[in-house]
């Protein structure tokens, strides 16, 4: 008797779910490199090679109605029938995958965290956010003017490349911080990124917040930094200053004021579990640093630092028309942040005060993973004793692989693994490793099954191999598997064709006219 056929979801009514702000997940399981040429508005990326990883913080209810293509519908299948077998239970076809969103008449979108970048430019299209030239800074800077240049990306962006001068102040730490480092209200200040949305988010947040100083975007970023062929600085450590305490209390309520205009809701941490009512899919979010989120957090509550989550939405909460909760416990970054997604359309709430009601953890919050099959392990140090003796397969993406791998080991796809993984001869045993061990424990029993051979995993992966103070190989030598899974950025990196980085900027301006037509956002501005 042949299988029933799938449930299918026609593109019209996830359209009109995202108009209504209906809970819904359109999930694409193609690799990023596909993701990034085309795609709904809010369409989420969510590989089938990795789908195992981390897919339980991204779909925390497990009712939630999820709709699913890919490259085709034998892959969209796959992932369906992996996500019923994961617990999921509402689960459609896209009919007619993209091509049927296409010939419905739906707008679709290129790059990634579409949403957000279309609706930086709505901000700028709007507010008319004040900006400066890349040749503009460069003579001001020349003539040593009374200015700060403060980059709004993540501190790891930041030491790549960044503008000379520069301090790293990431998004959400801005309203927060700039204060203490441009203490005269007449010292102009310039945000910048590495393209258009952080640096035109983050000079509009201080505006919004009523900042004295004069405040600029930089415009077009390093981007616009490097086709003016101005020279960045690479490996800088300049960072933020402490916030003066006498001056947080001011800046939270500067900060308040503006999320309160967005519509934002305000709770104290015993309205928490009133929220999350039952049927109703949350993410709960700390957005402060790191080093805060771990030595302590509000259980159940994953860390992302603010900026990213207005920037990376996407990537961190794929069910449109859920609701947002924000913790910071200096309040300012909470607000600045749930002032600017309550404008992309979601329902957000910033819990003011803790208080007894929440178990305060430590260390990074589970991720709710999915669990690995039991397989055979490997330590590092025994690895590294005997490392010819192996077959390496490193089934990071191929943008973590260049950056750093264990020494020998050979990238290749998790989803390709049937038809690049080469033979392997009798009583070779294979090592998998992945940036942790999770993906690779997962697929251990797939490597085994394809090559017939012993499989282990090393323990802790690339990152436990690191941190047993084994050396990284950098580069793509050898590899079994194009590197058609992740997308290049062509804002990140110093080695970027002029002609790439002119096309991402004239895509950015084309957003706002793709938002009037795809009109399923929601978006407004203050």
């Amino acid at each position: 008797m042949p299988p029933p056929a799938p449930r299918r979801a026609a593109p019209l009514e996830v359209h009109r779910a995202w108009k209504l702000r209906h809970e819904i997940a359109l999930l694409d399981v193609r690799e990023e490199f596909a993701f990034a040429d085309a795609h709904p508005l809010f369409a989420a990326c969510v590989p089938l090679s990795r789908i195992e990883v981390g897919i339980r913080g991204l779909l925390p209810r497990a009712d939630v109605p999820i709709v699913v293509y890919g490259e085709d519908e034998t892959q969209a299948m796959q992932a369906i029938d992996w996500l019923a077998g994961a617990g999921f239970s509402d689960l459609r076809l896209l009919d007619g995958g993209l091509e049927g969103w296409r010939a419905a008449g739906l707008e679709l979108f290129a790059d990634v965290n579409s949403p957000s970048k279309a609706f930086g430019e709505l901000v700028e299209s709007r507010r008319h956010t004040p900006h400066i030239t890349a040749l503009d800074l460069n003579d001001r800077l020349a003539r040593n003017e009374d200015l700060v240049v403060l980059d709004a990306r993540r501190y790891d962006e930041y030491q790549t490349m960044s503008i000379p001068t520069a301090i790293s102040v990431p998004g959400a730490e801005l309203v927060l911080r700039a204060g203490d480092i441009a203490v005269d209200p007449a010292t102009p200040i310039v945000v910048n990124c590495a393209g258009r949305t952080r640096s035109i988010i983050g000079a509009q947040s201080l505006i919004n917040a009523g900042l004295p100083n004069p405040i600029m975007a930089l415009r077009n970023g390093t981007i616009g930094w490097s086709l003016d062929e101005l020279e960045l600085d690479t490996g800088q450590a300049r960072s933020y200053p402490d916030v003066d305490p006498d001056k947080i209390r001011g800046r939270r309520d500067h900060a308040r004021s503006v999320s309160y205009r967005a519509g934002v809701r305000m709770i104290r941490g015993e309205d928490l579990a009133v929220a999350m009512t039952p049927g109703r899919t949350v993410y709960r979010f700390d957005i402060r640093s790191l080093t805060e989120h771990e030595a302590g957090h509000p259980a159940g509550f994953r860390h992302v630092a603010g900026g990213q989550l207005v920037q990376e939405t996407d990537m961190y909460a794929p069910v449109r028309g859920a609701l947002v909760v924000l913790y910071d416990d200096l309040g300012a970054r909470a607000h600045m942040s749930a002032s600017w997604l309550a404008q992309m359309g979601w329902d957000v709430v910033v819990i003011e005060e803790a208080g007894a009601a929440l178990t305060i953890e430590r260390g990074i919050a589970p991720n709710d993973r999915v669990p690995a099959p039991a397989c055979d392990t490997i330590g590092p140090d025994a690895l590294a004793a005997d490392a010819g003796e192996y077959l390496i397969l490193d089934l990071a993406l191929s943008t973590q692989h260049k950056k750093g791998h264990v020494p020998g080991a050979r990238f290749v796809m998790r989803g390709r693994l049937a038809r690049d993984l080469p033979p392997v001869a009798e009583g070779t045993t294979i090592v998998l490793t992945s940036p942790d061990d999770e993906l690779a424990r997962h697929a251990a029993p797939e490597v085994a099954a394809i090559t017939g051979r012993d499989v282990v995993v090393l323990e802790g992966g690339t990152n436990g191999w690191a941190a047993a103070g084994h050396a990284l190989s950098r580069g793509f030598a050898d590899p079994l598997s194009a590197n058609e899974d992740a997308y290049r950025r062509p804002y990140e990196g110093t080695d970027n064709p002029r002609e790439k980085m002119q096309a991402y900027l004239d895509w950015e301006y084309g957003l706002v006219a793709q938002l009037e037509q795809d009109a399923s956002h929601g978006f407004f501005v203050i």
